[in-house]
């Protein structure tokens, strides 16, 4: 049998379609990993945001976990939104032992500013996940979330990713420059080089799920064995491509799409 990389993603649940588990699984498939998944927090969300949330026993995430591992090789794992110290410990229990890429999407800011987790969260996070992580991806929110203080440079960029690395532990960390004015530019500090990715900014609205569809995209080719800058690189080509094909459909901000690159070519989807 040919080699089938499989990948898992542990996050929140998008109804939606366009975020969390939904986006991670539609982005595993199109980019040719098998797609797994364990359910952290089932969120009734939409284009326009979050209505309500249910965090899932531990018992049943720790079930789901180990359905998983037990079972089919996982070649690289991401984790989205984990919304408790409870649901962390846990986890890092579960996937410590796991040496393959592990790419933290961390999820801790909303687009409007309003922080996910509260202050034992991100503590535990940034002290007990980030030195077992290969990548992490913050947005600037996050980033500032994680440094307290301000970012609003690229240059300002560059140093955070360096003390991310240097100062939690982290393989290495991907800040985003979403929220900034201009070229779309992430900084990618390795623990020993700095690399930047710019795209042009794609003027839309409909950006729902950016995070999640990158972090996915950059597990999938890890994954495939692809070395992380590699897997930057071809990550931020797929989420351009589905930003600048995003879906408007919704009241609010639509989702991105993840059919972009054969639509690029010219196939009908």
């Amino acid at each position: 049998m040919n080699f089938i990389p499989s990948v898992l993603t542990i996050a929140g649940t998008d109804p939606s379609g366009g975020a969390g588990v939904q986006a991670d699984l539609k982005t595993f498939q199109e980019l040719k990993s098998y797609g797994m998944s364990v359910i952290t927090s089932v969120v009734s969300q939409n284009t326009m945001g979050v209505q309500d949330v249910h965090h899932l026993p531990l018992s049943m995430i720790e079930s789901q976990l180990n359905a998983v591992i037990k079972d089919i090789p996982v070649h690289a794992f991401k984790t989205g939104m984990i919304a408790n110290v409870d649901m962390m410990k846990l986890i890092k229990e579960q996937i410590q032992h796991l040496t393959v890429p592990y790419v933290m999407d961390p999820v801790m800011v909303t687009t409007s500013g309003d922080t996910l987790i509260n202050e034992e969260a991100r503590v535990f996070l940034r002290d007990e996940l980030l030195p077992i992580t290969t990548v992490v991806t913050p947005n600037i929110p996050e980033a500032e979330h994680l440094l307290n203080r301000k970012i609003e440079t690229v240059d300002a960029m560059t140093l955070a990713a360096q003390e991310i690395v240097k100062e939690f532990g982290v393989k290495a960390a991907l800040v985003k420059g979403g929220h900034m004015e201009g070229e779309a530019i992430d900084i990618l500090y390795d623990g020993s080089e700095f690399y930047d990715f710019s795209s042009e900014r794609i003027e839309t609205d409909n950006t729902h799920g950016t995070g999640c569809t990158l972090s996915a995209a950059m597990t999938a080719y890890l994954s495939q064995g692809n070395t992380l800058v590699e897997s930057v690189a071809l990550a931020k080509q797929y989420i351009t491509l589905a930003i600048r094909h995003s879906l408007a459909i919704g009241h609010g901000s639509g989702p991105t799409n993840h059919w972009a690159p054969r639509i690029a070519k010219g196939v009908k989807v």
